[in-house]
Parts: structure tokens; sequence; C-alpha cells
């Protein structure tokens, strides 16, 4: 009599700790979707390069680090804004201008931006795996029957903070209403005296302030190497793909999800094949909802 529920509770003890690490890695994930998403739901464009800025982000987080001695998270207010300034000048310097308002030579330049920083980061640091060592890398909280990691917890916490004042700025904010209207019109955004150019080199800076943010979050409990990006980056346009091109709160609904998704299917079926789920659910998304959950039918 006492075997099945012992038996359930077993399963409680393992099912609930990957659940919760599945949410903690969510949340980053989705803050690195957001960016993509910014970006695709006022540009129109897939940002290739995404992965690549990302890995950029993370290695000034490294930098600082083990330079200078500055904590990840204190990180935060010289990455954030300097990776700002990254895409801002990125956007407004080089795209902008190489692509001649053709999106398919948007496609082309962020595709070349992603190469060269791929190859300078080889360039420089080699294909070696790096990572980092704090005072709180290897702590742990207990939550029920789960033990969780300090810096996924604060990772968690901090990306849905991130997330929550991404939505107040773009819902709240004259920016926001500037950036909703070239989304929605793009001329007619212009004829009210808009500047079109500048708003969208605003949302490239944020998009890429969103990497920067994850990039604090994930150093400490993460590596970094110049392919780092490609494996987030595939599961970022998941995530935008399932949520909805250019919904913000499909990317955050659907990278917790797909948080979840990964982490029970490395449960399941071993760590090396967790993500055969992500893409199992991206595929089914694409056959039944192609505009994803959350995206509205074109």
């Amino acid at each position: 009599m006492g075997r099945p529920g012992g038996d359930l509770m077993l399963q409680f003890d393992i099912l609930f700790p990957s659940v919760l690490n599945g949410l903690t890695t969510g949340a980053v994930y989705a803050l690195i979707a957001l960016g993509l998403t910014l970006i695709y739901g006022v540009l129109h464009i897939i940002n290739f390069a995404h992965g690549a800025l990302l890995m950029v982000a993370l290695y000034a987080v490294y930098l600082l680090k083990t330079h200078l001695g500055v904590d990840p998270y204190l990180a935060l207010p010289i990455v954030v804004p300097g990776m700002f300034v990254l895409g801002y000048a990125l956007q407004r310097l080089v795209i902008n201008r190489a692509s001649h308002g053709q999106d398919q030579n948007i496609l082309l330049v962020t595709l070349g931006i992603s190469i060269v920083l791929e190859n300078l980061a080889l360039l420089a640091f080699k294909s070696d795996t790096r990572s980092i060592e704090t005072a709180y890398t290897l702590s742990t909280v207990q939550i029920g029957p789960a033990f969780i990691a300090v810096p996924k917890l604060v990772a968690f916490a901090g990306a849905l903070v991130c997330a929550a004042l991404l939505m107040f700025v773009l819902n709240r904010s004259d920016l926001g209403r500037a950036i909703r209207a070239v989304a929605r019109e793009k001329q007619g955004a212009r004829l009210m005296g808009i500047d079109v150019d500048h708003v969208y080199a605003m949302c490239f800076g944020i998009g890429l302030a969103c990497l920067g943010a994850a990039a604090c979050f994930l150093l400490p409990a993460y590596y970094v190497n110049p392919q780092v990006g490609s494996g987030f980056v595939l599961v970022a346009f998941t995530i935008v793909v399932l949520g909805g091109m250019g919904s913000f709160a499909g990317a955050l609904i659907g990278g917790l999800l797909i948080g979840v998704v990964e982490s029970i299917g490395g449960l399941v079926l071993g760590e090396s094949l967790g993500q055969i789920g992500i893409f199992a659910i991206f595929i089914a998304v694409l056959l039944l909802r192609p505009q994803g959950l959350f995206g509205a039918k074109t």
C-alpha cells in the first residue's frame, strides 16, 4: 500500500528540481529572446549577429572580472550601457548604411558582423573555454526537495526584473510609444515627426542591452568561448517563433516553457539529448500554429 505513494514522492523529488532549474534557465533564455523580439518587431529583420553579440557581452563580463576584479552582478551598470552604445552605433553607422534600406541586405550585414566578431574572438582568445569563480558560484538554496544554485536564482529574478523594465518602457514611455508607432506604420510615424532611424538604432541598442544583462546573469554559472552564442541564439529563435514573432509576452512565456522542456528532456533522455524536446516543439508550432502561441494571424 505504501509503495505507490513512495514512488510518487520519489518522482516529485526528481521532477520538482528539474522544473525549477528549467524555469531559472528559461528566464535567461527569455531575456535573450526579448532583445531578438524587439529588433524583429520594429526592424522586421532577424538579427543573425545576436549570438555573436551575446558572446561579446560574456567576454566583457569575463575580462572585467579577471582583470579588474569586478563581480559579474556589479558589472551590470558597465556592461548593459556599453552593449546599448555598441548596438546603437552598429545600427546607425554600419547596418543602416550598408543595407541601403533593403531587408535582404540587413540579413547579410548581420551575418557578416557575426562572422567577423567570432573570428576576432578566436584571434584574441583562441578556442579555449573560459569561466570565472566567485564566492557564490557553488552556493545553493534549498526550496522544498530541490537545491538550486544561487547564481541561477539571481539570474531568474534579474531576468524577470529586466523583462518587466523593458515592458514598462515600451508601454509607458514616449520612446515606447514611438517604437510602437514605427513598428506599426513606419511611413506614418515619419510623417508625424518621429525620427525613424533613431528609433531603429534605439531598438537595436536596447536589444543588445538585454544581451549585456543576460551575460552578467549567466557567467557566474556558465562559460564563454567564441562559439558560445550559437547555441543560445538557436534557442532564442525557437522562443521567438514559439511565442509569436514580435510578441513580448510570448517571448517571456515561451522562454520559461522552453527552459522547462529542456530540463525535463535532459532528465528523461540524458543531458546531451535534452534539447530534442525544444526542436520538437518548434516543428509542431510551425505545423499547427505558424503565427506562434501569442502571435496574430497575418
